[in-house]
């Protein structure tokens, strides 16, 4: 990875993988990273933040030198993408993304991740949603993206994350 690559903004459904890849793209590089969700949500799911907040919040971690962001949003970041040196979107097959779901909401129902104040309805909310995700809001996404074309990357597959995650290692 280019040590001209400071700002990354990662894109995904639910379940993709964008927490993972931001976690050891900001390990790696020794960028802090942001789920985005964080700023969307109020303190449990369902409660949207207010948008006056969110944005003044995206404004703060955008002032940053360096960051990873990574989330399923693109309707309130322009300025994110405008920004980011690097923008990755993650094509994670649908059956894959909804098993990753389920299992992270039981690992959380067990104890075994961090839990968020997230029910079955959520979850089956979750699901259905996530169904709908590449026809509707990852389309959507990449038509806002595809004037940054020339710093987009796309994955499909883990052969293509793991060349991805080869070359991003600090030299």
């Amino acid at each position: 990875m280019q040590e001209s690559i400071k700002k990354i903004h990662i894109i995904g459904g639910s379940g993709s993988g964008k927490t993972y890849l931001a976690k050891i793209l900001s390990d790696r590089l020794a960028i802090a990273a942001t789920d985005l969700d964080n700023l969307f949500w109020s303190k449990s799911y369902g409660v949207k933040k207010d948008s006056e907040i969110r944005n003044k919040e995206l404004e703060v971690l955008l002032s940053e030198n360096t960051w990873i962001m990574e989330g399923v949003y693109y309707a309130w970041l322009d300025s994110s993408f405008e920004q980011a040196d690097q923008i990755i979107v993650l094509h994670t097959n649908l059956y894959v993304r909804q098993m990753r779901i389920i299992i992270r909401f039981l690992k959380r129902k067990f104890g075994i991740l961090p839990t968020k104040k997230e029910n079955l309805k959520d979850l089956i909310q979750l699901l259905k949603w996530n169904m709908k995700y590449d026809t509707n809001n990852l389309a959507k996404a990449l038509r806002k993206i595809e004037t940054y074309e020339e710093k987009v990357i796309h994955i499909y597959n883990k052969s293509e994350l793991n060349r991805f995650l080869n070359s991003s290692r600090k030299n």
